[in-house]
Protein backbone atom coordinates (compact mmCIF):
# COMPACT_ATOMS: atom_id res chain seq x y z
CA UNK A 1 0.00 0.00 0.00
CA UNK A 2 2.89 2.36 0.82
CA UNK A 3 4.43 1.75 -2.61
CA UNK A 4 1.06 2.28 -4.25
CA UNK A 5 0.52 5.52 -2.30
CA UNK A 6 3.98 6.84 -3.27
CA UNK A 7 3.27 5.96 -6.91
CA UNK A 8 -0.11 7.78 -6.85
CA UNK A 9 1.44 10.89 -5.22
CA UNK A 10 4.26 10.93 -7.76
CA UNK A 11 1.80 10.52 -10.61
CA UNK A 12 -0.30 13.40 -9.24
CA UNK A 13 2.73 15.67 -8.97
CA UNK A 14 3.74 14.81 -12.52
CA UNK A 15 0.23 15.58 -13.76
CA UNK A 16 0.23 18.92 -11.89
CA UNK A 17 3.59 19.81 -13.37
CA UNK A 18 2.39 18.93 -16.85
CA UNK A 19 -0.77 20.99 -16.31
CA UNK A 20 1.26 23.97 -15.09
CA UNK A 21 3.51 23.67 -18.12
CA UNK A 22 0.50 23.58 -20.43
CA UNK A 23 -1.02 26.65 -18.73
CA UNK A 24 2.31 28.46 -19.02
CA UNK A 25 2.57 27.55 -22.68
CA UNK A 26 -0.95 28.75 -23.45
CA UNK A 27 -0.32 31.95 -21.49
CA UNK A 28 2.93 32.56 -23.33
CA UNK A 29 1.36 32.01 -26.72
CA UNK A 30 -1.50 34.33 -25.76
CA UNK A 31 1.04 36.93 -24.64
CA UNK A 32 2.72 36.69 -28.01
CA UNK A 33 -0.41 37.97 -29.76
CA UNK A 34 -1.91 40.21 -27.05
CA UNK A 35 1.18 41.88 -25.65
CA UNK A 36 1.66 39.89 -22.46
CA UNK A 37 1.19 40.68 -18.80
CA UNK A 38 4.17 43.05 -18.68
CA UNK A 39 2.58 45.21 -21.34
CA UNK A 40 -1.11 44.40 -20.98
CA UNK A 41 -2.23 47.94 -21.72
CA UNK A 42 -4.88 48.11 -24.47
CA UNK A 43 -4.20 49.05 -28.09
CA UNK A 44 -3.66 52.76 -28.61
CA UNK A 45 -6.69 54.78 -29.65
CA UNK A 46 -6.41 56.63 -32.93
CA UNK A 47 -6.03 60.40 -32.55
CA UNK A 48 -6.66 63.31 -34.86
CA UNK A 49 -3.87 63.92 -37.36
CA UNK A 50 -2.16 67.24 -37.93
CA UNK A 51 -4.09 68.69 -40.85
CA UNK A 52 -1.06 70.63 -42.04
CA UNK A 53 0.91 67.40 -42.57
CA UNK A 54 -1.94 65.07 -43.44
CA UNK A 55 -1.95 63.04 -46.63
CA UNK A 56 -5.24 61.74 -48.01
CA UNK A 57 -5.60 58.20 -49.30
CA UNK A 58 -8.36 56.92 -51.53
CA UNK A 59 -9.59 53.51 -52.63
CA UNK A 60 -8.86 52.89 -56.33
CA UNK A 61 -10.80 49.63 -56.24
CA UNK A 62 -11.67 46.87 -53.83
CA UNK A 63 -13.14 43.40 -54.01
CA UNK A 64 -13.69 40.30 -51.87
CA UNK A 65 -11.62 37.14 -52.25
CA UNK A 66 -13.75 34.31 -50.85
CA UNK A 67 -13.40 33.76 -47.12
CA UNK A 68 -9.90 35.23 -46.86
CA UNK A 69 -8.03 33.40 -44.12
CA UNK A 70 -11.33 32.28 -42.54
CA UNK A 71 -10.01 33.50 -39.15
CA UNK A 72 -7.26 30.87 -39.25
CA UNK A 73 -3.58 31.48 -38.49
CA UNK A 74 -2.36 30.99 -42.04
CA UNK A 75 -0.09 33.00 -44.29
CA UNK A 76 -1.65 33.67 -47.68
CA UNK A 77 0.14 36.69 -49.08
CA UNK A 78 -0.80 38.15 -52.49
CA UNK A 79 1.86 38.40 -55.16
CA UNK A 80 2.16 40.50 -58.32
CA UNK A 81 2.78 38.81 -61.67
CA UNK A 82 2.97 41.18 -64.63
CA UNK A 83 -0.26 43.20 -64.72
CA UNK A 84 -2.08 40.96 -62.25
CA UNK A 85 -2.19 40.44 -58.51
CA UNK A 86 -2.70 36.80 -57.52
CA UNK A 87 -4.30 35.90 -54.20
CA UNK A 88 -5.86 32.86 -52.55
CA UNK A 89 -8.31 32.17 -49.75
CA UNK A 90 -8.30 29.48 -47.06
CA UNK A 91 -10.86 27.30 -48.87
CA UNK A 92 -8.62 26.85 -51.90
CA UNK A 93 -9.84 29.50 -54.31
CA UNK A 94 -7.06 31.27 -56.24
CA UNK A 95 -7.76 34.39 -58.29
CA UNK A 96 -5.81 36.72 -60.55
CA UNK A 97 -7.07 40.33 -60.57
CA UNK A 98 -6.11 43.17 -62.88
CA UNK A 99 -3.82 45.60 -61.03
CA UNK A 100 -5.50 48.72 -62.42
CA UNK A 101 -9.16 47.76 -62.25
CA UNK A 102 -9.50 44.78 -59.92
CA UNK A 103 -11.33 42.88 -62.65
CA UNK A 104 -11.07 39.11 -62.45
CA UNK A 105 -8.65 37.60 -65.00
CA UNK A 106 -8.99 33.99 -63.93
CA UNK A 107 -10.17 31.93 -60.97
CA UNK A 108 -9.31 28.36 -59.97
CA UNK A 109 -10.74 26.21 -57.18
CA UNK A 110 -7.99 23.92 -55.88
CA UNK A 111 -10.18 22.14 -53.28
CA UNK A 112 -7.35 22.36 -50.75
CA UNK A 113 -7.16 24.05 -47.35
CA UNK A 114 -4.45 26.50 -48.33
CA UNK A 115 -2.15 27.73 -45.56
CA UNK A 116 1.07 29.04 -47.16
CA UNK A 117 1.64 31.14 -50.27
CA UNK A 118 2.22 32.70 -52.67
CA UNK A 119 5.38 31.55 -54.48
CA UNK A 120 6.03 32.85 -57.98
CA UNK A 121 8.45 31.95 -60.78
CA UNK A 122 8.84 29.94 -64.00
CA UNK A 123 5.25 30.97 -64.91
CA UNK A 124 4.06 29.19 -61.76
CA UNK A 125 2.19 30.31 -58.68
CA UNK A 126 2.68 27.84 -55.83
CA UNK A 127 0.79 27.27 -52.58
CA UNK A 128 1.00 24.88 -49.65
CA UNK A 129 -1.82 23.38 -47.63
CA UNK A 130 -2.53 22.33 -44.05
CA UNK A 131 -2.64 18.73 -45.27
CA UNK A 132 0.97 18.74 -46.52
CA UNK A 133 0.07 19.32 -50.18
CA UNK A 134 1.89 21.60 -52.62
CA UNK A 135 0.04 22.82 -55.69
CA UNK A 136 1.41 24.73 -58.68
CA UNK A 137 -0.77 26.70 -61.11
CA UNK A 138 -0.02 28.56 -64.32
CA UNK A 139 0.44 32.24 -63.48
CA UNK A 140 -1.09 33.14 -66.84
CA UNK A 141 -4.22 30.98 -66.87
CA UNK A 142 -4.66 29.44 -63.42
CA UNK A 143 -4.48 25.93 -64.88
CA UNK A 144 -3.26 23.37 -62.34
CA UNK A 145 0.18 22.13 -63.41
CA UNK A 146 0.92 19.63 -60.66
CA UNK A 147 0.30 18.57 -57.06
CA UNK A 148 2.78 17.02 -54.67
CA UNK A 149 2.87 15.82 -51.07
CA UNK A 150 5.50 16.76 -48.48
CA UNK A 151 6.05 15.81 -44.84
CA UNK A 152 3.92 18.38 -43.02
CA UNK A 153 1.76 21.50 -43.02
CA UNK A 154 3.11 24.50 -44.94
CA UNK A 155 2.84 27.90 -43.24
CA UNK A 156 5.33 29.86 -45.35
CA UNK A 157 5.26 30.83 -48.98
CA UNK A 158 7.11 28.33 -51.20
CA UNK A 159 10.01 29.82 -53.14
CA UNK A 160 10.43 29.14 -56.85
CA UNK A 161 14.12 28.93 -57.76
CA UNK A 162 15.94 27.69 -60.87
CA UNK A 163 14.17 24.46 -61.89
CA UNK A 164 12.95 23.87 -58.33
CA UNK A 165 10.39 24.87 -55.71
CA UNK A 166 11.64 25.16 -52.12
CA UNK A 167 9.09 24.30 -49.43
CA UNK A 168 9.28 24.51 -45.63
CA UNK A 169 7.07 22.40 -43.39
CA UNK A 170 6.14 22.69 -39.73
CA UNK A 171 8.08 19.54 -38.80
CA UNK A 172 11.38 21.28 -39.66
CA UNK A 173 11.85 19.86 -43.15
CA UNK A 174 13.02 21.83 -46.16
CA UNK A 175 12.22 20.10 -49.45
CA UNK A 176 13.10 20.89 -53.05
CA UNK A 177 10.57 19.86 -55.70
CA UNK A 178 11.02 19.78 -59.45
CA UNK A 179 9.30 22.91 -60.81
CA UNK A 180 8.04 21.06 -63.91
CA UNK A 181 6.67 17.91 -62.29
CA UNK A 182 6.53 18.41 -58.52
CA UNK A 183 8.79 15.40 -57.97
CA UNK A 184 11.06 15.47 -54.92
CA UNK A 185 14.67 16.47 -55.64
CA UNK A 186 16.02 16.51 -52.09
CA UNK A 187 14.99 17.17 -48.49
CA UNK A 188 16.73 18.30 -45.31
CA UNK A 189 15.39 17.63 -41.80
CA UNK A 190 16.05 19.84 -38.81
CA UNK A 191 14.78 19.41 -35.25
CA UNK A 192 12.29 21.97 -33.95
CA UNK A 193 11.71 22.85 -30.28
CA UNK A 194 8.82 21.20 -28.43
CA UNK A 195 7.14 24.60 -27.94
CA UNK A 196 6.99 27.12 -30.78
CA UNK A 197 4.75 29.92 -32.01
CA UNK A 198 2.53 28.91 -34.93
CA UNK A 199 4.10 30.26 -38.09
CA UNK A 200 7.42 30.28 -39.87
CA UNK A 201 9.49 32.43 -42.16
CA UNK A 202 9.84 31.81 -45.86
CA UNK A 203 13.21 30.50 -47.04
CA UNK A 204 15.52 32.73 -49.05
CA UNK A 205 17.40 31.65 -52.15
CA UNK A 206 20.62 33.65 -52.45
CA UNK A 207 22.96 32.72 -55.28
CA UNK A 208 23.46 28.95 -54.89
CA UNK A 209 22.13 28.62 -51.33
CA UNK A 210 18.81 28.11 -49.57
CA UNK A 211 18.79 30.07 -46.30
CA UNK A 212 16.19 29.48 -43.59
CA UNK A 213 15.64 30.52 -39.98
CA UNK A 214 14.41 28.06 -37.37
CA UNK A 215 12.45 28.30 -34.13
CA UNK A 216 15.56 27.64 -32.03
CA UNK A 217 17.19 30.88 -33.24
CA UNK A 218 19.45 29.14 -35.77
CA UNK A 219 19.94 30.31 -39.35
CA UNK A 220 21.09 27.60 -41.74
CA UNK A 221 22.23 27.52 -45.35
CA UNK A 222 21.92 24.55 -47.73
CA UNK A 223 23.23 24.02 -51.24
CA UNK A 224 20.42 24.74 -53.69
CA UNK A 225 21.57 21.96 -56.01
CA UNK A 226 21.43 19.05 -53.56
CA UNK A 227 20.40 20.26 -50.09
CA UNK A 228 23.80 19.64 -48.51
CA UNK A 229 24.61 21.56 -45.34
CA UNK A 230 26.67 24.72 -46.01
CA UNK A 231 26.75 26.72 -42.76
CA UNK A 232 24.85 27.51 -39.59
CA UNK A 233 24.85 30.48 -37.21
CA UNK A 234 23.01 31.41 -34.01
CA UNK A 235 21.00 34.56 -34.64
CA UNK A 236 18.93 34.56 -31.45
CA UNK A 237 20.01 32.99 -28.17
CA UNK A 238 17.24 31.38 -26.06
CA UNK A 239 17.20 32.75 -22.49
CA UNK A 240 15.21 31.96 -19.38
CA UNK A 241 14.14 28.92 -17.40
CA UNK A 242 10.81 27.97 -18.96
CA UNK A 243 10.07 26.89 -22.50
CA UNK A 244 7.95 30.00 -22.98
CA UNK A 245 10.74 32.32 -21.84
CA UNK A 246 13.11 30.58 -24.26
CA UNK A 247 10.96 31.18 -27.35
CA UNK A 248 13.06 32.90 -30.02
CA UNK A 249 11.19 31.92 -33.17
CA UNK A 250 12.49 33.28 -36.47
CA UNK A 251 9.00 33.72 -37.93
CA UNK A 252 9.48 37.02 -39.78
CA UNK A 253 10.38 36.70 -43.46
CA UNK A 254 14.03 37.73 -43.91
CA UNK A 255 15.23 40.05 -46.69
CA UNK A 256 18.50 40.04 -48.62
CA UNK A 257 20.41 43.15 -49.74
CA UNK A 258 23.79 42.90 -51.48
CA UNK A 259 24.51 39.39 -50.16
CA UNK A 260 23.55 40.30 -46.58
CA UNK A 261 20.53 38.67 -44.93
CA UNK A 262 18.56 40.83 -42.51
CA UNK A 263 16.21 39.01 -40.17
CA UNK A 264 14.23 39.41 -36.97
CA UNK A 265 13.19 37.03 -34.21
CA UNK A 266 10.59 36.93 -31.47
CA UNK A 267 12.37 38.02 -28.25
CA UNK A 268 15.76 37.45 -29.88
CA UNK A 269 16.52 40.75 -31.58
CA UNK A 270 17.39 41.59 -35.18
CA UNK A 271 20.57 40.75 -37.04
CA UNK A 272 22.54 41.02 -40.27
CA UNK A 273 24.32 37.90 -41.52
CA UNK A 274 26.61 37.32 -44.50
CA UNK A 275 24.81 35.05 -46.99
CA UNK A 276 28.09 33.59 -48.25
CA UNK A 277 29.47 32.19 -44.98
CA UNK A 278 27.04 32.96 -42.13
CA UNK A 279 29.27 35.52 -40.40
CA UNK A 280 27.36 37.86 -38.10
CA UNK A 281 27.69 41.47 -39.27
CA UNK A 282 25.74 42.96 -36.37
CA UNK A 283 22.97 42.17 -33.90
CA UNK A 284 20.56 44.45 -32.03
CA UNK A 285 19.03 42.58 -29.08
CA UNK A 286 16.73 45.48 -28.13
CA UNK A 287 14.33 45.13 -31.08
CA UNK A 288 12.31 41.95 -31.64
CA UNK A 289 9.65 41.24 -34.23
CA UNK A 290 7.45 38.48 -35.65
CA UNK A 291 6.05 40.46 -38.60
CA UNK A 292 8.95 41.40 -40.86
CA UNK A 293 11.12 44.08 -42.39
CA UNK A 294 11.41 46.31 -45.45
CA UNK A 295 14.14 48.60 -46.72
CA UNK A 296 15.09 51.53 -48.87
CA UNK A 297 18.56 52.36 -50.18
CA UNK A 298 19.95 53.17 -46.73
CA UNK A 299 17.65 52.05 -43.93
CA UNK A 300 15.65 49.11 -42.66
CA UNK A 301 12.12 49.54 -41.35
CA UNK A 302 10.59 47.11 -38.88
CA UNK A 303 7.46 46.67 -36.77
CA UNK A 304 8.44 45.32 -33.37
CA UNK A 305 6.49 43.06 -31.00
CA UNK A 306 4.77 46.08 -29.39
CA UNK A 307 3.64 47.43 -32.79
CA UNK A 308 6.24 50.19 -32.64
CA UNK A 309 7.73 51.04 -36.02
CA UNK A 310 11.49 51.61 -36.22
CA UNK A 311 13.96 52.99 -38.70
CA UNK A 312 17.21 51.02 -38.47
CA UNK A 313 20.64 51.78 -39.90
CA UNK A 314 21.53 49.00 -42.36
CA UNK A 315 25.24 49.12 -41.57
CA UNK A 316 25.15 49.10 -37.77
CA UNK A 317 21.70 47.93 -36.67
CA UNK A 318 21.23 51.07 -34.57
CA UNK A 319 17.69 52.37 -34.10
CA UNK A 320 17.32 55.89 -35.52
CA UNK A 321 13.69 56.66 -34.66
CA UNK A 322 10.76 54.81 -33.13
CA UNK A 323 7.04 55.40 -33.69
CA UNK A 324 5.07 54.41 -30.56
CA UNK A 325 1.69 56.04 -31.20
CA UNK A 326 0.19 52.86 -32.70
CA UNK A 327 1.16 50.80 -29.66
CA UNK A 328 -0.34 47.28 -29.61
CA UNK A 329 -2.43 47.84 -32.73
CA UNK A 330 -0.93 44.61 -34.18
CA UNK A 331 0.67 46.30 -37.14
CA UNK A 332 1.83 44.50 -40.25
CA UNK A 333 5.38 44.58 -41.50
CA UNK A 334 6.03 48.00 -43.06
CA UNK A 335 6.07 48.65 -46.81
CA UNK A 336 7.76 51.57 -48.58
CA UNK A 337 5.54 53.92 -50.59
CA UNK A 338 7.26 56.96 -52.11
CA UNK A 339 8.58 58.82 -49.04
CA UNK A 340 6.16 57.07 -46.71
CA UNK A 341 5.90 53.88 -44.72
CA UNK A 342 2.61 51.97 -44.95
CA UNK A 343 1.30 49.52 -42.34
CA UNK A 344 -2.05 47.84 -41.68
CA UNK A 345 -3.58 47.19 -38.27
CA UNK A 346 -6.03 44.94 -36.40
CA UNK A 347 -9.06 47.14 -37.10
CA UNK A 348 -8.61 47.28 -40.85
CA UNK A 349 -6.89 50.66 -40.95
CA UNK A 350 -4.00 51.39 -43.30
CA UNK A 351 -1.59 54.01 -41.94
CA UNK A 352 0.85 56.28 -43.75
CA UNK A 353 3.91 57.30 -41.72
CA UNK A 354 6.76 59.66 -42.54
CA UNK A 355 9.95 57.83 -43.45
CA UNK A 356 11.89 60.80 -42.04
CA UNK A 357 10.69 60.62 -38.44
CA UNK A 358 7.80 58.12 -38.28
CA UNK A 359 5.04 60.63 -37.53
CA UNK A 360 1.50 59.73 -38.61
CA UNK A 361 0.45 61.42 -41.84
CA UNK A 362 -2.68 59.64 -43.01
CA UNK A 363 -4.97 56.66 -42.59
CA UNK A 364 -7.90 54.95 -44.25
CA UNK A 365 -10.08 52.05 -43.09
CA UNK A 366 -10.80 49.37 -45.70
CA UNK A 367 -12.55 46.86 -43.42
CA UNK A 368 -13.21 46.29 -39.73
CA UNK A 369 -11.24 43.03 -39.75
CA UNK A 370 -7.49 42.64 -39.12
CA UNK A 371 -4.85 43.18 -41.78
CA UNK A 372 -1.90 40.83 -41.22
CA UNK A 373 -0.20 40.67 -44.61
CA UNK A 374 2.47 43.20 -45.46
CA UNK A 375 1.09 45.73 -47.99
CA UNK A 376 2.38 45.44 -51.56
CA UNK A 377 3.42 48.55 -53.49
CA UNK A 378 3.47 48.64 -57.30
CA UNK A 379 3.66 51.85 -59.39
CA UNK A 380 2.56 54.11 -56.51
CA UNK A 381 -0.47 51.94 -55.68
CA UNK A 382 -0.74 50.05 -52.38
CA UNK A 383 -2.46 46.65 -52.40
CA UNK A 384 -3.78 45.39 -49.07
CA UNK A 385 -5.32 41.98 -48.29
CA UNK A 386 -7.25 41.59 -45.02
CA UNK A 387 -8.20 38.44 -43.10
CA UNK A 388 -11.85 38.65 -44.20
CA UNK A 389 -10.85 38.48 -47.88
CA UNK A 390 -11.02 42.23 -48.61
CA UNK A 391 -8.50 43.12 -51.32
CA UNK A 392 -8.04 46.86 -51.84
CA UNK A 393 -5.93 49.07 -54.09
CA UNK A 394 -5.09 52.43 -52.48
CA UNK A 395 -3.21 55.55 -53.47
CA UNK A 396 -2.64 59.05 -52.22
CA UNK A 397 -4.89 61.71 -53.81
Amino acid sequence: MRRLLVFVIALSLTACTALDTMKESISGISDYFSGGEDNADPPALLTELNSADEVHAEVVWDTSIGVGSDDKSVKLTPIVSGSAIIVADREGMVQARDLKTGDKIWSTQTDLFLSGGTGLGDDLVVFGSSNAEVIALSAQTGEIRWKSTVSGEILAAPVVATHSVIVRTTDGTIAALDSKTGGKLWSYEHNVPALTIRGMSAPLVVNDKVIAGYDNGKLIALALANGKYAWETSVAIPKGRSEVERLVDLDADPIEINDIVYLASYRGGIAAVSASDGDMMWRNDAISSHTGLSNDFRYLYITDSHAHVWQIDQHSGAGLWQQKELHHRRLTAPAMYQNYIVVGDFEGYVHWLSSTDGRQLGRIQITDEPIENKPIVVDDVVYVYAKDGTLSALKIK
